[in-house]
């Protein structure tokens, strides 16, 4: 994934909102859990962007995205649960776009989406 443009208002908010107080990867990694958790509007329908070798999923494939992942699951990268062939499955957050759902939700995979691709990494 290319490195995306410094946002500078975005960056503020992850600093101040997100990961703020966080003293080491395992509180940056909650802190990103329950912002997360408190922002995304479950269920909602994704669209995948990408793929990824611990994915099944195809670009362009909808999904129902139904909450988080485990915490445990979350600790180096943020995992979704979706409903995919009869099942649930953990996917990475990255991997999905939502499609037609609210602004704070939309808003909220935007920020970990700009994380990731500013090459950001719990540390």
């Amino acid at each position: 994934m290319p490195k995306s443009q410094e946002d500078k208002a975005r960056e503020e908010r992850i600093a101040m909102e997100i990961i703020v107080d966080a003293y080491g990867p395992e509180e940056q990694a909650m802190g990103w859990y329950y912002y997360l958790a408190d922002n995304l509007g479950f269920p909602f329908t994704g669209r995948c962007t990408r793929e990824r070798r611990i994915s099944p999923l195809k670009v362009g494939e909808r999904v129902n995205v139904v909450k988080m992942a485990p915490e445990g699951d979350c600790m180096h990268e943020m995992f979704v649960e979706i409903k995919w062939s009869k099942r649930t499955l953990a996917v990475p957050l990255s991997q999905i776009k939502p499609v037609k759902t609210d602004s704070k939700t939309q808003d909220a995979v935007e920020d970990w989406h700009y994380w990731v691709s500013r090459g950001y990494e719990f540390c």
